[in-house]
């Protein structure tokens, strides 16, 4: 019997990676840097989320971009002091794009928004030693377009504003979101599209997210190798959004697909952030969660992809 796609595209994938461990081992040594993306954390302080990362011994926390205008958000100096109690360092800034900072907007009061949003976010990014900051080039949560537009608005806007990045040594991660939640820029191949419209250097890099690629790709291995060096993070959840190792998430072949990329090196992380199911989860971060909930979703997950990653480097 023939194969089906997915198991051919497995097999493909899974042959290239024990290629890769029979010529050049020295590339296996190194561990994927796991992070955690705090936003779905909702109105948790952050002490309390910083106590459970330590606890499922991670190393880096992808903060929630809060600093919607100048008077709100975390404050660098108390941040990096409860991150430092906790033995934490930040990997990146999950920036948040709602309709009131939508890059893509018909509305220049909500395209200004998004730039000086980008600008807080970076200089905070900066501050916290992060390598990258999250950028929609649409509002999450309006998956109808406003016009043909769109694609154009967007990308002006954020080279408008771009210069802050290579400023601040600071990765812009544009972000594929699938189409149940954006109107623009769903897939790796859009990202890429959208990165060469921007034109700028500080704009170059790509943030997947394997529960969106399910939707948008044919196959998320794949979508990861053809975005290369350029996918800077991965967010993670298993295909129902839940903690990993709760759906039907393919993840070793996933794990195989970031080390043939060399995604295990500084300033590159893997990044669980298990939502839920549903339609946009914008309103979980302004919600109060159960702390049981969070410290199973974060255990876990890290346990569950730390036993198939010792899995993947045993074959």
């Amino acid at each position: 019997m023939s194969l089906q796609n997915v198991d051919a595209w497995r097999e493909d994938v899974k042959e290239r990676f024990l290629a890769l461990k029979r010529d050049e081992p020295a590339r296996l040594d190194r561990r994927l840097n796991l992070s955690w993306s705090n936003w779905g954390f909702g109105l948790e302080d952050l002490e309390t989320a910083a106590r459970r990362l330590e606890r499922a011994s991670l190393s880096y926390i992808e903060l929630h971009g809060n600093h919607y205008g100048t008077d709100l958000g975390y404050e660098v100096k108390d941040t990096q002091q409860i991150l430092a109690d906790h033995g934490l360092a930040v990997s990146g800034v999950c920036g948040m794009f709602s309709n009131d900072n939508d890059l893509s907007s018909n509305r220049a009061l909500h395209r200004q928004a998004a730039i000086e949003y980008i600008r807080r976010e970076v200089d905070f990014t900066a501050a916290m030693g992060g390598s990258y900051l999250l950028v929609v080039p649409g509002s999450v949560g309006r998956p109808v377009a406003y016009d043909e537009a769109e694609f154009f608005r967007s990308s002006t806007t954020l080279r408008l504003v771009a210069d802050v990045f290579t400023a601040n040594g600071v990765k812009a991660a544009i972000e594929p979101i699938r189409s149940a939640e954006v109107s623009l820029v769903r897939s790796v191949a859009d990202a890429v599209a959208y990165i060469a419209a921007v034109d700028h250097p500080g704009v170059q890099h790509i943030n997947g997210d394997v529960y969106h690629m399910q939707s948008e790709e044919a196959n998320i291995p794949l979508a990861i190798l053809a975005a290369g060096d350029r996918l800077v993070n991965l967010h993670m959840a298993d295909s129902n959004r839940m903690a990993l190792g709760r759906g039907s998430l393919d993840l070793d072949t996933i794990v195989m697909a970031l080390y043939l990329i060399g995604h295990n090196v500084d300033g590159r992380f893997v990044t669980p952030e298990p939502l839920g199911p549903g339609g946009a989860p914008y309103p979980a971060m302004n919600l109060r969660h159960d702390p049981a909930v969070l410290d199973s979703l974060v255990l876990d997950s890290i346990a569950y992809f730390r036993e198939r990653e010792d899995a993947v480097l045993a074959l």
